[in-house]
């Protein structure tokens, strides 16, 4: 797709006009419903066109069955609540107060936002809305130029008023209005910024760049939810490398992710050590590479991508310069499980999400004690026990953190891991280890034992455990044997 510099001011040139043709094209699945609700305004007195995403999306032909559909009109919300009652499928109105009324017409979810402004006072972390008159003034207000196209409707009719079309060309992010007021209006789209850069790898402009750099202290005023929205989609786009990095050189990261712009340890001509932010991202893109090439396959997988991007936040924090120019990080594995739940839990991230990425920081560098396969039986019952749901991704996140340029170290390292992963497989077969408990229950113990439920109980229950670990399988007599030579013991 190409378009020349003054298209814009050409409405009838011919990359114009391929543009155009190919946005209709694309819109082609959803020209009923489209043109049934434009209609329906039009006929009402009111304007409205299709607006951002789906009409960006619908120029790089990407636009699929499951896009929302955006839609801006001069009808307050309350005359879009009486349009749409009793005529579209479904209704709901929690977005209201920002002036957004949401519908589903003909199976396909859309909004419908008055024309609008929208600004934040210095401190404030909620936007005053303001309602506008006019399309040029609202896209005017949009955060860049390639979500300021609109489509009228029901005619289908293009605008293009600050060159989209251009910057879609050309790859690039930038504001309709200068960088400043865009970002004065709403300080998260300096995160949209990096996080549309991401998703599409387009470059960001430099006044772009300027402008987050300058103002990247004012994300604070954000929600930390809307923070963590835009973060995730940085790290489940096909380049997070690209958002990421635009995050931590223009100083954003410094707010929302600090942890990340503090891996760029120095390295002095006395303590050499490896790069480990530039070792963090390339393990972020191998585990994404092993979403789909290590069996068994997944989709982009949040969890894996956190834990490979958050795996070793704990090293400055352990860092020590030891004799002979060594560098150590002794037990950042264990700081850095409760660095990730503490910045996950400040980012609002679910509890239950957040415990499973901890605990893959936790564990990640637990396979390099397995060496050359010295590990016994117990030993990979226990790695198995403790990855508990998460082994599959510990599987990936292990095999990912090896970045050493020396081919046969790393060949070394992939054939130790296949022999402990083959290990797994076969006491799993022999033992179903993903469910592995005491040979003798609770109840049983109570009863062999002659005492009541207590903390007692949860002591034999864990003796019998790492029993079950160390022997593997055992019948009730010698179970019941042992638990019995246990409890004599701990009475003397």
């Amino acid at each position: 797709m190409s378009a020349s510099r003054n298209s814009p001011s050409s409405p009838n040139s011919p990359e114009l006009a391929e543009l155009r043709r190919q946005a209709v094209a694309s819109l082609a699945p959803v020209t009923g419903p489209l043109q049934r609700i434009g209609q329906r305004f039009t006929e009402a007195g009111h304007s409205l066109a299709l607006v951002g995403g789906p009409v960006r999306d619908a120029l790089l032909g990407r636009l699929s069955a499951q896009t929302d559909l955006d839609f801006a009109t001069d009808a307050h919300p309350e005359q879009v609540l009486a349009l749409l009652e009793g005529w579209a499928e479904a209704v709901w109105d929690v977005g209201i107060r920002f002036g957004t009324v949401g519908a589903r017409v003909d199976g396909r979810e859309v909004e419908i936002t008055t024309y609008r402004t929208e600004a934040y006072e210095a401190d404030s972390r909620k936007p005053e809305v303001v309602y506008g008159t006019e399309l040029g003034e609202d896209l005017s207000r949009r955060d860049f130029t390639i979500n300021a196209m609109a489509m009228t409707l029901p005619d289908f009719g293009f605008v293009d008023l600050f060159a989209g079309i251009e910057d879609l060309a050309a790859r690039r992010i930038r504001t309709p209005v200068t960088a400043e007021q865009s970002f004065d209006d709403d300080p998260l789209r300096m995160m949209r910024a990096a996080r549309f850069a991401a998703q599409l790898d387009f470059t960001v402009d430099d006044d772009v760049i300027t402008a987050m750099t300058e103002q990247a202290a004012r994300i604070e005023i954000v929600s930390a939810e809307r923070v963590r929205e835009e973060l995730t989609k940085i790290i489940m786009s096909d380049h997070p490398r690209t958002g990421l990095t635009l995050l931590v050189d223009t100083g954003l990261a410094d707010y929302v992710l600090p942890e990340l712009p503090l891996l760029r340890l120095e390295a002095d001509e006395h303590h050499h050590h490896k790069d480990v932010y530039e070792h963090t991202l390339t393990v972020l893109e191998q585990a994404m590479a092993l979403e789909s090439a290590h069996e068994p396959a997944c989709e982009p997988d949040l969890t894996l991508r956190l834990a490979a991007l958050l795996h070793d936040i704990g090293k400055p924090k352990t860092r020590r310069f030891e004799s002979g120019g060594r560098v150590s990080f002794h037990h950042h594995e264990v700081v850095g499980a409760r660095m990730t739940k503490k910045r996950m839990q400040a980012l609002r991230y679910p509890n239950d999400l957040t415990d499973d990425v901890a605990k893959l920081v936790e564990l990640h560098l637990r396979f390099h004690g397995y060496g050359t396969g010295e590990w016994t039986d117990s030993a990979v019952r226990r790695y198995v026990r403790d990855a508990g749901d998460q082994l599959v991704r510990l599987h990936k996140l292990t095999r990912a953190d090896s970045t050493t340029r020396n081919r046969k170290r790393a060949l070394a390292l992939q054939r130790a891991y296949d022999d402990l992963e083959h290990r797994i497989e076969e006491l799993s077969a022999q033992e179903e280890l993903d469910a592995i408990r005491p040979d003798l229950d609770g109840k049983q113990i109570m009863e062999i034992l002659d005492i009541p439920p207590g903390p007692v109980v949860g002591e034999a229950y864990n003796f019998l455990l790492g029993l079950r670990m160390d022997r593997g399988p055992m019948d009730e007599a010698d179970a019941t044997e042992a638990l019995r030579a246990w409890w004599a013991a701990r009475a003397k």
